[in-house]
């Protein structure tokens, strides 16, 4: 299939070393967090799971399961051309918001330990903040593109998506899922300052929404109470503090190079969710400082990545392909970054897990669904690049006369045959 536009025999001398289809960093680092995040995964729930559900691989099946369900998914997302996300943006922001209604219907919707957040598929929990955020970008290419001389300009640019930004939010401050709540807000207003938004408009925005984000806090006790812990939770290490305080237990054994991999006491019922929001702390344990770096260095390989496929394609005129890399790799970034600085210590606790290393179905599928957006970026870039080199190569043959159309033609033939 690549050969066709991606014939060796035929490149011109400047596209020789890029013939990939794919971004091999993006692709390899993924690749790798993926499979890290299924070993930690299987180290961290088999005595949960013997406990909960009476056989000690129960969540590494259907992490496993989750896996080849996100793979076929994003084989299926890499074969729609990004045009089609482009022309359909408002249709997916409008289904999104239809998700975020439907797990509020009591009935419908599933509830754990208060908030509701998911949709019962069969062996697959959907949880619609996922989804929303993917949408959400789509949403935002398109917007930007179509109003960038707005965005740039006035207030009226920027004010007009936080119509359905905002009725984002309250929906998730309903669930609730502040954590959703923060990386969306977060992505778009980083995708409208990349788009051309002026700094001193940009500085107006941050603490307009900062000072909304604390009052969203004050609102709630138990944020106040996970906020005070935060900031010392030593003082009740047994209370709201007990979370924080055990993650920091799991780094303290951990020291260099870790107790070895399936060695972790903290997995042993001490620490909650030890297989979700915080397997980085059970990596930490296990690997150490040098397995808990190399993990920050996959994320911060693909997140550069990313970006620099964006570059590529705003060099290149494609602002769509531009915006959406950008908005993609800052729900990367922001989410490692949040998960991770809960892990430490240095954020208060949230629920936002590690995008393709936590267990969950949903998180893993739109993950590997933005992945497959970007490698589809890629792969059409490197295409329109290699036809426009292409095209110059023969203009400038025909200009100085040095070939004959006979000679042209058996030059293509191979390609033609493929």
């Amino acid at each position: 299939m690549f050969s066709a536009f991606w014939p060796s025999s035929s490149l011109p001398p400047q596209t020789k070393l890029g013939v990939l289809p794919f971004d091999p960093w993006v692709l390899g680092c993924a690749i790798a967090l993926v499979l890290t995040g299924f070993v930690m995964i299987s180290s961290a729930s088999l005595d949960v799971a013997m406990e909960n559900n009476g056989t000690p691989y129960y969540y590494v099946i259907r992490q496993a399961s989750f896996m080849l369900i996100a793979l076929i998914g994003a084989i299926a997302v890499w074969n729609f051309p990004i045009s089609f996300w482009e022309r359909s943006g408002h249709w997916w922001m409008l289904a999104a918001g239809f998700l975020l209604i439907l797990v509020l219907i009591p009935g419908i919707g599933k509830g754990v330990n208060g908030s509701h957040r998911w949709l019962p598929l069969g062996p697959l929990n959907l949880q619609a903040s996922e989804v929303a955020k993917f949408c959400m970008v789509l949403y935002m290419g398109g917007y930007l593109v179509r109003r960038l001389h707005e965005v740039r300009s006035s207030w009226k640019g920027i004010a007009k998506p936080t119509l359905p930004l905002g009725i984002f939010c309250v929906l998730l401050y309903f669930e609730p899922d502040f954590g959703a709540l923060v990386v969306l807000m977060g992505t778009v207003m980083g995708m409208i300052f990349l788009g051309g938004m002026r700094f001193s408009q940009f500085l107006v925005v941050i603490v307009s929404v900062g000072g909304l984000l604390g009052a969203v806090v004050g609102l709630q006790p138990y944020r106040v109470a996970r906020l005070q812990s935060f900031l010392d939770p030593w003082q009740d290490p047994f209370g709201t503090g007990y979370q924080l305080s055990q993650a920091q237990i799991a780094f303290g054994r951990g020291e260099w190079f870790g107790t070895g991999l399936g060695n972790s006491v903290q997995k042993l019922f001490y620490l909650p969710e030890a297989h979700t929001d915080f397997v980085f702390s059970v990596l930490a344990e296990e690997l150490g400082f040098v397995g808990a770096a190399a993990l920050i260095v996959l994320y911060a390989v693909l997140v550069v990545n990313i970006f620099r496929i964006g570059r590529r394609a705003e060099k290149m005129k494609a602002f769509f392909k531009a915006y959406v890399c950008y908005g993609f790799g800052i729900i990367f970034a922001g989410q490692a970054l949040i998960n991770i600085g809960v892990n430490v210590g240095a954020l208060p606790t949230k629920g936002l897990t590690l995008p393709l290393v936590s267990y969950g179905g949903s998180s893993l599928l739109v993950s590997c669904a933005m992945l497959a957006v970007i490698l589809r970026v890629d792969y059409e870039l490197k295409k329109s690049q290699f036809s426009s080199s292409t095209t110059d190569g023969d203009n400038k043959l025909n200009k100085t006369g040095k070939s004959s159309g006979k000679k042209t033609q058996s030059r293509f033939k191979p390609e033609a045959q493929v």
